[in-house]
């Protein structure tokens, strides 16, 4: 276990993303859910991460149904604030923003106090809790001073007042989350896709900055969303198809993997986990089958010549950080 930042909220170094069990893209039955969830449990891991956006809040009813039996201060939740669910009657489903559920509610963005505050309370009804560890503003990337001057002094309050135990920002990029640990006094970040095998760009100023104010990182999205899990004609980088460019540079990573006996999924794991500055690493699942095979690549040591051989061909940066080599 890690703790986050200045906070006294402790996670497990593997995460279990609840998005999947929101029915992200695909529909996953209630049983299918609570098994993926049991499974997660059965292998250790004790974060577990959700969204009222991930479908229009099905991800919170169902972690939560499933965590329900579970002794709570075991476990670590963390929602996110920045959409707010509205009650709507135009029917259809929300496809449209990648889950495969009803339209039962549209999004609204909102940063504001008030709705920071009502939006965290409605997911704590859907989550059956009375707390939850972690509350990150959800992807401001078009709202960024309304997040800075609204939004995060909310987070802070909340804080103050011990509704939570640690605060920040969860992202698809690494420059804002920068200016969050630069310019506020968040306890970690979520930052999805950009520390990956294929994109090291946190690297460059994020997890040192991270690194310096003792904030911590959660990494999420290690497989970019599918290519580094498999690797293939038609497999997805970012939530689109990927480029030639970026399925042959994954081919090339495979290919060591296989080389030097382990897999990729298992480096792409380690290669996160890796800096100093990452307390846990969030994987996406909606299976236990899914959970089982992530804990143990998780749990899989990779050999140090992988590294060695990823810097010599120009694969991986000279300073990317490493897993120290097992004695």
């Amino acid at each position: 276990m890690k703790r986050l930042g200045g906070s006294g909220v402790e996670v497990s170094e593997l995460a279990f993303g609840a998005a999947g069990i929101g029915n992200l893209y695909t529909e996953v039955g209630e049983e299918q859910a609570y098994e993926a969830v049991a499974a997660a449990w059965q292998r250790g891991i004790r974060y577990f991460d959700t969204a009222p956006h991930y479908g229009l809040g099905l991800s919170e009813r169902r972690l939560g149904a499933a965590l329900r039996e579970r002794p709570r201060d075991r476990y670590a939740v963390s929602t996110k604030v920045g959409r707010r669910l509205e009650p709507s009657d135009e029917g259809g489903d929300d496809l449209a923003n990648g889950f495969a559920v009803p339209a039962t509610h549209r999004r609204v963005w909102d940063f504001s106090e008030d709705g920071v505050r009502r939006t965290l309370e409605a997911s704590l009804e859907r989550l059956g809790l009375d707390r939850v560890d972690v509350v990150y503003l959800h992807d401001p990337d078009d709202h960024a001073e309304w997040a800075f001057r609204e939004g995060y002094p909310a987070l802070e309050k909340l804080r103050s007042e011990g509704v939570v135990g640690a605060i920040g920002a969860g992202m698809n990029q690494a420059e804002m989350l920068t200016r969050f640990v630069q310019d506020t006094d968040v306890d970690v970040v979520l930052c999805a896709g950009r520390y990956t095998l294929l994109d090291q760009r946190a690297l460059t100023e994020l997890l040192p900055a991270a690194q310096a104010r003792g904030t911590s990182v959660v990494i999420g999205g290690a497989f970019n969303s599918g290519l580094l899990a498999n690797p293939k004609p038609g497999a997805t980088y970012n939530y689109a198809t990927a480029t030639p460019e970026l399925l042959h540079r994954a081919l090339r990573l495979k290919s060591v993997a296989d080389r030097h006996g382990t897999t990729l999924r298992a480096a792409a794991l380690a290669f996160c986990a890796a800096h100093p500055a990452v307390a846990s690493v969030l994987v996406g699942a909606r299976s236990a089958h899914e959970v089982v095979d992530c804990a143990h690549q998780f749990a899989a040591p990779v050999p140090a010549a992988l590294w060695q051989e990823l810097r010599d061909t120009g694969l991986l940066p000279p300073d990317a950080p490493v897993p120290a080599e097992e004695p």
